[in-house]
């Protein structure tokens, strides 16, 4: 997948998110099923999760090569990618996996749109900095991902776009008719 239709595939997915959360009335952000996060927390995860993935981006590669190795493989597409996250995800003992979201912040109707402007923002910096990095750096740097263990720059930047529409189908299918 090429930087572009990495950041449009990132871009509509959110896209999607929004209008989700726009259709659904204020209460509707704070619905959980038992033992689940709100269908708001669903977004600060993604925020908590985009954080580091920037922050990342951020340093120079070869301080990246250096703390986490060079890529000696071919790279994963974007189904596979897909498919293997989501046979990780099946494998999780207790729920959640990701290190930067056990302690769920409040996100309720009246604050929700702070964490829309925080992941568009987020993302923002993030599609510039996927449509600057070269095709090399995409398919040799490789970076930790706290369930499937370290990724090329490629590879997680086409996780992250996939995220969005993950949790998109979680709240469609799960949270969208709660009382």
């Amino acid at each position: 997948m090429k930087p572009i239709e990495i950041n449009n595939l990132l871009q509509e997915n959110t896209k999607k998110l929004c209008a989700l959360f726009a259709t659904q009335d204020k209460n509707w952000v704070t619905k959980a099923p038992e033992g689940k996060w709100s269908a708001g927390q669903h977004v600060a995860h993604l925020v908590q999760s985009t954080e580091p993935l920037l922050k990342a981006l951020g340093y120079p590669s070869f301080i990246l090569m250096w703390k986490f190795g060079k890529n000696n493989r071919s790279n994963r597409d974007f189904q596979t990618i897909v498919i293997r996250y989501n046979e990780k995800l099946a494998n999780v003992v207790g729920g959640i996996s990701s290190p930067f979201s056990r302690n769920m912040p409040n996100v309720n109707g009246d604050n929700v749109q702070e964490w829309f402007q925080k992941l568009t923002s987020l993302n923002e910096k993030l599609s510039s900095k996927i449509l600057k990095i070269s095709d090399k750096k995409l398919d040799s740097i490789l970076i930790p991902h706290p369930l499937m263990g370290r990724m090329t720059l490629r590879e997680i930047l086409m996780w992250n776009a996939y995220h969005a529409e993950h949790h998109y189908n979680l709240l469609l299918s799960k949270y969208k008719d709660l009382p």
